[in-house]
């Protein structure tokens, strides 16, 4: 048996309960692994609270990210061995799989090698972040050295990633926050320049950082109505990748900006290329070098323990956070 989290009906953290359950053996192309150490998402928490881009089978596991060791092999996984140091990442359904628990079966898929010279700790706050702003800024972006990126929500912790990604092309990094707390936390992480959006004008900004000429990139995980502001600030043939739902109001298309810009709107999630083996090579090279060379490097917050994972999910919901919030998950062994 293995302690498990899970949750029998949607809503606020304090649905969040502990199941003892069966562990069982990894079926054909999954592996068993002891978690040692969780990463949170901002995606747990909507799941959790039913407002995901799916809807949880009740009742429901959680989790995406994790450090781990791994126990035993399923039929047809090459390449592993048990004892081996991996990290889980976000690959799969979560109604599915999950590793919010002592023990997890996961698909073989969505395990990798642990980077090198990174701890435990390090390597659950890695993947989730830094595939999402690859895949946005560089894969499908093509970012590249001069180009201006407008990254609103930038404490989180794939903003702090977005940061480091973007600088490490020589791209300029605008990062914008809510209110003025985080600002100097912000320009420590590498920000070329950012903008607190209670006290200052967006757009008027925006435009005093490029020269006049606009941001080509908008990283955005908020939508809502700030997206008619953002278009305001673009440059022509702009795009604006939204991977987040954070607002609560609707996301209006800002046609005249568009039209008068040429601009793009889409939506984007890591799924678009996290089960293509190639550019999950590409964005796993991309990372591991950028780690190796000190250029990009994970920004934990804070750290839970596993049974304090209701308060980890309210802390999470608080946008208090500067990175991210990892669940440390004790061996009872």
């Amino acid at each position: 048996m293995t302690r498990v989290v899970r949750f029998h009906r949607t809503g606020g953290p304090e649905v969040l309960q502990f199941d003892d359950l069966p562990v069982g053996d990894p079926q054909r192309g999954e592996m068993r692994v002891r978690v040692e150490v969780i990463g949170l998402n901002r995606a747990e928490a909507m799941f959790r609270s039913g407002a995901y881009l799916e809807t949880p089978r009740l009742p429901a596991r959680l989790g995406y990210e994790a450090s781990a060791t791994i126990e035993a092999l399923g039929e047809g996984v090459d390449g592993f061995a048990p004892g081996d140091s991996v990290s889980v990442v976000p690959a799969f359904s979560m109604n599915d799989y999950g590793v919010y628990a002592e023990t997890a079966i996961v698909p073989a898929y969505s395990v990798v090698r642990r980077p090198n010279g990174l701890s435990a700790l390090e390597s659950a706050a890695v993947w989730m972040a830094y595939l999402t702003a690859w895949g946005a800024l560089i894969d499908i972006a093509h970012l590249r050295q001069g180009d201006a990126v407008i990254i609103p929500a930038a404490s989180s912790s794939v903003g702090l990633a977005a940061i480091r990604v973007a600088n490490s092309v020589g791209a300029i990094t605008i990062a914008t926050t809510r209110t003025r707390a985080k600002a100097a936390a912000l320009e420590d992480a590498g920000a070329a320049r950012v903008i607190v959006t209670s006290e200052e004008d967006l757009v008027a900004e925006v435009n005093r950082a490029t020269g006049g000429q606009g941001a080509r990139l908008v990283f955005d995980p908020v939508g809502g109505p700030q997206v008619e502001k953002l278009a305001e600030a673009m440059s022509h043939h702009g795009v604006i990748l939204i991977y987040g739902a954070l607002a609560t109001a609707p996301t209006p298309f800002p046609v005249i900006a568009a039209m008068q810009k040429a601009l793009k709107l889409r939506g984007y999630t890591l799924f678009e290329f996290i089960r293509d083996k190639e550019r999950m090579a590409r964005a796993s090279a991309f990372i591991r070098n950028g780690f190796a060379g000190g250029g990009l490097k994970p920004v934990i917050a804070t750290t839970f323990t596993l049974d304090k994972i209701v308060e980890a999910h309210a802390y999470m919901e608080s946008n208090e956070q500067f990175g991210k919030i990892v669940v440390t998950v004790p061996n009872r062994d």
